[in-house]
């Protein structure tokens, strides 16, 4: 490695975003190089503000993803290192096991692909009939489901703070980034929106939904805009007509998995989300719009590829999303004695969906590197479960940079 005066760099490593993933990287760097220089900037006052925070809290087993991808891998591996992570920290967690519910005929070779896909991706997963649907959902009703013993629920923004305070990395809360000046011979400055300038060897973009626009300051195409999609959830007024997890045959053509329960740790049972195009990065209602950030997205080709391919699946989550009755109905295909009244609004989230130029909803994990940068591009869902090798891989490639300095 060149010698260069630590006095040049503020740190050796900036991470910017402070959500589950940035964390993540920061704790994976410090223990895989101890003495490594690293500093977290994140724009709100505080950890988890966004996609890590207002989710549905599920550890996801992997049971949904390509063999052999990022995210069945990492959602695998994640899974069981998060559980160990939690027991370790002493944060609120358990194993609860979820059930894939078939509630029509056309879904049952869907749900048994499933089968066949978490046995490849080395998951236990159990058939059950309409009268074992009921040992351990006895409010829910199906043709056949499957039971996934892995699946398991935490407190992620626990998960973040407790990232924060491991990993040893000085964390910049209320700090916006405004500007990168990178230079490959040199690393980057990047100046925030009060006037400071941090300098730092390598750049970590672990910025979330505003990721392709961190790329973009840094010099670098990304090759991908993240179109916001906005998932609305209900609480269970009678949270006792469900025991555990429970979630639909999901559509293999979209990467979302339909409105299904979750109960949480807190007890309370959630139901949702949908999936809505949301009117801003952090458009957490219809009443948030953003004019630069919706024209950013409008003018994106693949929006408007990506739209003329679902546009018929996006009709159906664009009605559950103005009409409660709509919602209700999907509910009681699992759940049919709820009512209207048994739904309560409640947290909404955003997700940070990458689309390609061609309308390519991008399925896996993306990380691509530039000149002194590592750039993570998609990591919605399951990237809470899978965080921890994410962070492992992200910092490999990050300290693989600075090596090279």
């Amino acid at each position: 490695m060149k010698q260069v005066r630590q006095s040049t760099y503020d740190c050796d490593v900036l991470v910017i975003g402070g959500g589950i993933v940035g964390l993540s990287t920061s704790y994976a760097i410090t223990r895989a190089a101890p003495g490594t220089r690293v500093t977290v900037l994140e724009k709100e006052p505080g950890p988890a503000r966004h996609q890590t925070g207002r989710n549905s809290g599920v550890i996801h087993s992997g049971i949904y993803y390509r063999p052999g991808s990022l995210k069945a891998r990492y959602a695998v591996r994640g899974a069981a290192e998060m559980i160990k992570f939690c027991a370790e920290y002493g944060i609120a967690h358990a194993v609860t096991g979820k059930l894939i519910v078939a509630t029509e005929r056309e879904e049952l070779p869907r749900l048994h692909a499933l089968v066949q896909r978490g046995r490849e991706n080395g998951i236990p997963v159990h058939e059950l009939g309409p009268a074992q649907i009921a040992e351990y959902e006895p409010q829910v009703r199906g043709l056949a489901a499957i039971h996934v013993g892995t699946t398991g629920i935490c407190d992620f923004v626990s998960v973040a703070r407790r990232l924060s305070e491991a990993s040893g990395a000085q964390i910049r809360y209320g700090a916006q980034v405004v500007h990168i000046d990178r230079r490959p011979s040199l690393g980057a400055a990047v100046r925030t929106d009060d006037g400071t300038v941090l300098r730092a060897r390598v750049l970590v973009n672990c910025a979330g939904l505003h990721c392709d626009e961190v790329a973009r300051l840094t010099g670098d195409d990304p090759g991908m805009r993240i179109v916001p999609f906005r998932g609305e959830y209900y609480a269970l007024a009678r949270p006792e007509l469900v025991q555990g997890l429970v979630y639909p045959v999901p559509d293999p053509a979209f990467p979302f998995l339909g409105v299904h329960l979750t109960r949480g740790i807190d007890a309370e049972v959630h139901i949702g989300p949908n999936a809505v195009p949301a009117l801003a990065r952090e458009g957490y209602g219809w009443g948030v719009v953003r004019p630069r950030e919706l024209g950013a997205t409008l003018a994106w080709p693949g929006t408007w590829r990506m739209a003329r391919r679902h546009w018929r699946y996006g009709t159906g989550e664009l009605r559950r999303s103005v009409s409660k009755r709509a919602f209700g109905e999907a509910v009681r295909r699992l759940l049919p004695e709820i009512g209207e009244d048994d739904l309560v609004r409640a947290l909404p989230g955003v997700r940070a969906q990458a689309v390609l130029r061609d309308g390519t909803l991008v399925d896996d994990f993306l990380i691509r590197e530039g000149a002194r940068a590592v750039h993570v591009l998609n990591a919605p869902s399951p990237a809470a479960t899978a965080s921890l090798p994410i962070g492992r891989e992200v910092a490999r490639r990050a300290l693989a940079v600075l090596g090279g300095s």
